[in-house]
């Protein structure tokens, strides 16, 4: 029971951080914070992601082109593109680690405000860091699993932000209804998102990228837009003014 609970844990707390600080905030920024908060952000995102941290900066700057791009051949991460799941997780990777150690020029539309914090990253996204965490998950399964079919669920843990991406990026143009038409492949996955936390309606996203709230009809609830509405009344965040949707 523990090793379930363990992983439930990296898998809701990893998927926050990237839906709520490396999305919300690092991409589209429909939020403010101090850079006090900012730094404790970037710190619990290592926390929970562990052994697949994403950059703040990298993540921002890449997801910035995927709304710009959607569905080209411009776009980091496409099914319109790509021929499989495989090569568009490797294609993802390459232009990540290009963008966050800055191998490449990027138009300043895509790198305007997106935080940076060199020295941590270089720290957090270092072998040394992604080998510690590893090195902790297989500890921790060694002394609480307690069934065979537990340890199918250690890669998960050592993977964790990278299939958090393929199950929007891939499946979120592939498979789901659509509320809004857009001239991208854009879908929703879930009626009610029990399982990414507000970010499988991404066909709302694209269609109002500028919202807090991905969630569009009354039964979309977005549980990560809830919780950015409590951080915000108790001050560890400012919301910007939110813009009208219309259908």
């Amino acid at each position: 029971m523990a090793t379930i609970i363990f992983v439930l844990l990296l898998w809701y707390g990893g998927l926050f951080f990237q839906s709520f600080f490396l999305h919300r905030y690092a991409a589209h920024q429909v939020f403010t914070m101090s850079k006090t908060m900012e730094r404790i952000s970037f710190v619990l995102t290592w926390i929970f992601q562990g052994s697949s941290y994403l950059s703040a900066y990298g993540y921002g700057i890449m997801h910035r082109m995927h709304h710009a791009y959607t569905d080209t051949e411009k776009d980091p991460h496409s099914p319109s593109h790509d021929d499989n799941v495989f090569a568009m997780m490797w294609k993802t990777k390459t232009i990540y680690s290009d963008i966050n150690e800055e191998r490449i020029i990027v138009d300043s539309r895509f790198t305007k405000n997106v935080p940076q914090w060199k020295g941590f990253d270089k720290f957090a996204s270092s072998r040394f860091s992604r080998f510690l965490w590893i090195v902790g998950y297989v500890m921790f399964f060694v002394f609480f699993t307690t069934a065979w079919w537990q340890w199918l669920l250690l890669p998960i843990t050592f993977l964790m932000a990278p299939i958090h991406g393929v199950i929007i990026n891939w499946f979120g143009h592939i498979y789901g209804y659509v509320n809004f038409k857009m001239k991208n492949t854009s879908k929703n996955l879930f009626r009610f998102d029990f399982l990414m936390m507000g970010e499988g309606y991404h066909n709302n996203h694209h269609k109002h990228a500028s919202s807090p709230n991905f969630g569009f009809k009354w039964y979309e609830i977005d549980i990560t837009y809830l919780i950015i509405k409590i951080l915000d009344a108790a001050g560890f965040i400012k919301l910007k003014p939110i813009p009208v949707r219309r259908s």
